[in-house]
């Protein structure tokens, strides 16, 4: 009759290996589903702003970062010859910067343009070569709002002189670099506009369907642990092997 009755045997470093263990395995997977939800939605905002016309950046200083985030937007002016060089940015496995260059519009006000990517001296001995804006010029673009706060190792101050290199965009301190009002968000070129350079401006860096494969393998390892677990504390493949046995 025991062999007939499903029976459990406790090994306590299993026990708690498992209740320790398994719960994290289910989190992550939850985790990686939320996150595919909100990939799915920032990709359908960015596609809904996308397919509305271009509005002139100087009308839309008083919008939330939320409305303002990857709106399209037009820009009537010049570029100035100052630029910061955004470092440490790859393209294609190669390293480079993001050039952000200071646009005065027709108001006076500025606003700052991010061209596009360049390929730059990984030693950063040599400041890349950035060809020449051209002069007057009407552009379209983006507002990138940042989703956080970058993380610096340190704070690290401006140099003096152009282009200034920057680790991360801090428009505070932009701002104290340049003469003047600044949009408060960067904006991002469209490709073959004037003054573009290499623009592959990524709004999701992982697909939802990528998280939702993550997820995936999350709760296989959990059901497998699980499984395993079963079959250590309890004589179940017994059960089976013993039914199969008396099948045959």
């Amino acid at each position: 009759m025991s062999a007939r009755r499903l029976e459990f045997d406790f090994e306590w470093r299993i026990t708690l290996f498992t209740l320790l263990l398994l719960p994290l395995l289910i989190s992550l997977g939850f985790w990686q589903l939320q996150r595919a939800e909100e990939k799915a939605a920032l990709a359908l905002s960015f596609a809904q702003k996308q397919a509305r016309p271009p509005a002139p950046l100087a009308s839309l200083v008083d919008r939330s970062p939320e409305s303002l985030a990857y709106l399209p937007v037009s820009l009537e002016g010049e570029y100035r010859g100052e630029y910061f060089l955004l470092d440490n940015r790859m393209q294609g496995g190669k390293y480079g910067n993001e050039v952000l260059a200071v646009f005065e519009l027709d108001s006076g006000e500025l606003a700052l343009v991010n061209r596009g990517w360049v390929r730059a001296d990984s030693s950063r001995m040599v400041l890349p070569e950035v060809p020449v804006a051209p002069g007057r010029v009407r552009i379209k673009g983006h507002v990138y709002v940042s989703p956080g706060s970058p993380y610096l190792l340190a704070d690290e101050p401006l140099a003096s002189g152009w282009p200034k290199r920057i680790q991360a965009v801090e428009m505070d301190k932009i701002r104290s670099a340049l003469d003047g009002t600044v949009f408060p968000y960067p904006v991002r070129i469209d490709a073959l506009q004037p003054g573009a350079l290499s623009t592959d401006w990524q709004v999701i860096n992982v697909s939802p369907e990528k998280h939702t494969g993550y997820a995936v393998q999350w709760f296989s390892m959990a059901a497998v642990l699980a499984l395993i677990y079963l079959l250590r504390s309890t004589n179940l493949w017994q059960l089976l092997r013993g039914r199969r046995s008396s099948n045959e």
